[in-house]
């Protein structure tokens, strides 16, 4: 079975999706304030907790009111619940289609590759949630950069109407941690990152992407290149003669030169085989005091 790109990161995906929405829906926040009365008559610390959907305006705490002996319940200001709702629905939902997808890829593959709907519904659902973690991953960080102003123990105490009179102490002895909230929205950013670079893989296995390498689109070098082709065979076209001639005239002269190799080829056997005659008197070459003939002579009388 052939590896999928997009199987392995559909599985990375997968596991991103999870961290996303589990750090995110599994936030619990913690805040301590501590208000000291100037006449010492109350002296009292505060808990503030606050949570996933992120519904500030529905969390409240009660605050000594120090010129009397009774508190007063007050409210935080905020509700950030479509954000993070909208951000945790989007990693669900990759979470349960990337899952799906890689059944489908390992267990399914033939039926996923037939008629070429599989590939082209992958690559418009990767599309679609490639815009969708960008979306809500802004969305998210903005959001939390809200959600942190909002419950800024300086804007908390400024909510008790006993800190805001300045004889009173106010003080926050704790504050809430925001590394997971920030890991959460950097896992939503890194499957923006995982989501895109899925299309390509995805885009591969589409008949579009295989059409276009059976039919490959020209350079304008290559275009110029077989145009250049052309002309050079369209000049040797016209020197040439008519196409109802040029076979009969080729095949005769290519007869022409066997004829002419063969009856070249049959001198030379004849001259290497037959001595040499001369008529008349033997010729005798010297050379050096030396006398040679050539080859074995034959007289012939005269007539």
């Amino acid at each position: 079975m052939c590896i999928h790109y997009a199987d392995l990161i559909l599985d990375q995906s997968t596991i991103f999706a999870i961290c996303a929405f589990a750090t995110c829906g599994g936030y619990y926040g913690h805040l301590q304030v501590k208000v000291d009365c100037a006449d010492r008559r109350s002296n009292l610390s505060i808990n503030i907790d606050f949570g996933y959907p992120f519904r500030l305006q529905e969390v409240h705490f009660k605050a000594p009111l120090c010129e009397a002996k009774r508190k007063e319940v007050i409210f935080l200001d905020g509700n950030f619940s479509s954000s993070a709702q909208f951000f945790l629905t989007v990693g669900v939902f990759a979470f349960l289609y990337s899952l799906l997808a890689t059944i489908v890829y390992v267990f399914y593959q033939n039926k996923y590759l037939r008629n070429n709907r599989g590939p082209l519904v992958d690559f418009l659902v990767t599309i679609i949630f490639s815009f969708m973690w960008l979306v809500s991953s802004c969305c998210w960080a903005k959001t939390l950069s809200d959600i942190k102003t909002a419950t800024n123990p300086t804007q908390v105490l400024l909510l008790i109407s006993a800190c805001r009179a300045q004889e009173n102490k106010c003080m926050a002895t704790q504050e809430p941690l925001w590394s997971q909230l920030n890991t959460s929205a950097v896992f939503g950013f890194v499957n923006v990152v995982l989501w895109v670079g899925n299309i390509w893989f995805v885009f591969k296995e589409t008949g579009w992407y295989k059409t276009g390498q059976r039919y490959p689109i020209r350079s304008a070098s290559g275009k110029r290149t077989s145009e250049m082709r052309q002309r050079l065979y369209s000049g040797s076209s016209l020197e040439q003669p008519e196409e109802g001639f040029g076979p009969q005239l080729y095949r005769q002269n290519s007869f022409n030169q066997q004829v002419s190799r063969q009856s070249s080829f049959n001198q030379a056997q004849v001259s290497l085989s037959l001595p040499h005659a001369y008529l008349g008197k033997p010729v005798i070459y010297e050379r050096e005091n030396e006398v040679a003939s050539q080859g074995p002579t034959i007289f012939v009388n005269e007539m």
